[in-house]
């Protein structure tokens, strides 16, 4: 593979995350990519990140949704577990520097009204009232700090003996 940008990691990661159990539909790996980046990166570079990795044989489509190939799993697979997000990608890119697809793939070409429609459409999900698993649930400023309700229980008293 030619040197991947940071858009295919980012891709590669957010499809992993949406396609779990079944493959993902565009929306899903949009929300994920903006849970894991914090922006959705710009059309342009979306299509062209879609078009490589589906060349590379790491990204297949089925049925308008899109799930890892086994080759990307395999790179997935060597990814540090308990790493942050940044790290992650980070590694994955490193990873997608060294891969070298067996045999070319297909493209998987979208045009920019899909992205435009997949972003409007996570955009008003997010402000609606469902609630968005994949969305980061709030943490408190100090976590420290312990939560109202939460007291400290007193000890047991020591068990002594019987007398009879």
């Amino acid at each position: 593979m030619s040197t991947p940008h940071d858009v295919e990691a980012l891709l590669l990661l957010s499809t992993l995350m949406a396609a779990k159990r079944r493959p993902a539909e565009l929306v899903e790996i949009l929300a994920a990519a903006d849970l894991l980046h914090g922006a959705i990166p710009a059309v342009g570079k979306l299509g062209e990140a879609f078009a490589r990795l589906g060349r590379s044989g790491l990204l297949l489509e089925q049925d308008g949704c899109y799930h890892l190939s086994p080759a990307a799993l395999a790179l997935e697979a060597e990814l540090p577990r308990k790493a942050d997000a940044p790290a992650r990608l980070l590694a994955l890119a490193t990873r997608l520097q060294q891969y070298r697809p067996q045999a070319e793939g297909a493209p998987i070409l979208l045009a920019a009204e899909q992205f435009s429609s997949a972003i409007n459409a996570h955009r008003a999900a997010a402000q609606g009232s469902g609630k968005n698993l994949l969305m980061p649930k709030p943490q408190p400023a100090d976590p420290r700090k312990k939560r109202p309700g939460q007291r400290q229980r007193r000890p047991l008293p020591g068990q002594r003996p019987r007398r009879s």
